[in-house]
């Protein structure tokens, strides 16, 4: 049983299966992170498969500024995913609450609501600055995985 729980993490960590949360923005962020996606850039050369289901998602990528309306949102689907997780922030709005952080309902970034792994700078932030916050959570979510596996051993 436990080889097979080990091989499976194994599998996680050289397939990743992403979740696109956009907490409100001006879409800016959205579309780079989807350019991403297109063979231009082409992030699916790391094993990484785009899903909608938070129930089988490893990463979450979040970009916008939360507000009061869509925090629980958030949350939730931060709960719904298994763990090990990671979470990267993408653009200043998703670090910070960017030039909207003053407004009456901005409750600030994502680190706000729930942990972040990688933060990713930049308004938008390029393509290329997302895959690399992309390959970061990778090298986390693997050296995750490890830890997890030593303390089990141990």
């Amino acid at each position: 049983m436990e080889a097979m729980r080990r091989f499976i993490n194994q599998l996680r960590a050289k397939s990743p299966w992403l979740l696109h949360f956009d907490c409100g923005s001006c879409n800016g962020c959205d579309i780079e992170i989807l350019a991403c996606l297109t063979p231009v850039y082409d992030v699916e050369r790391f094993g990484i498969i785009h899903v909608g289901n938070p129930f089988h998602a490893d990463l979450l990528l979040t970009s916008g500024t939360v507000n009061h309306r869509n925090k629980k949102v958030l949350a939730n689907l931060y709960s719904q995913m298994p763990s090990p997780k990671i979470v990267v922030a993408i653009g200043a709005c998703g670090l910070s609450g960017g030039i909207f952080r003053e407004a009456y309902n901005v409750v600030g970034g994502i680190d706000k609501i729930i942990p972040v792994d990688v933060y990713v700078p930049g308004c938008p932030p390029k393509p290329e600055a997302i895959i690399d916050g992309v390959v970061l959570g990778l090298g986390k979510l693997q050296a995750s995985q490890e830890r997890s596996r030593e303390r089990k051993e141990a």
